[in-house]
């Protein structure tokens, strides 16, 4: 299983550190392009944490996503 660490833009200018699980992928960039491939459809949607709750992230919600080497500071 691999973790990705992920601050995401919402289209209101709030900014969110979420981490993103995907068990399919081998390495950081399948997670990237696992959570980005949830988020490319309109009706999208992208499970994530934040601190210690469960997040659901809706694609029509997010401006950007921006992933650092190390991750943002949660």
């Amino acid at each position: 299983m691999t973790q990705v660490v992920l601050r995401v833009r919402l289209i209101d200018g709030d900014r969110l550190d979420v981490t993103v699980d995907c068990p399919a992928a081998q390495d950081q960039d399948g997670a990237v392009e696992h959570a980005v491939a949830a988020l490319t459809d309109p009706s999208g949607v992208l499970r994530c944490r934040h601190a210690n709750r469960d997040v659901v992230l809706f694609s029509r919600g997010v401006a950007a996503l921006e992933v650092a080497p190390l991750g943002p500071v949660l």
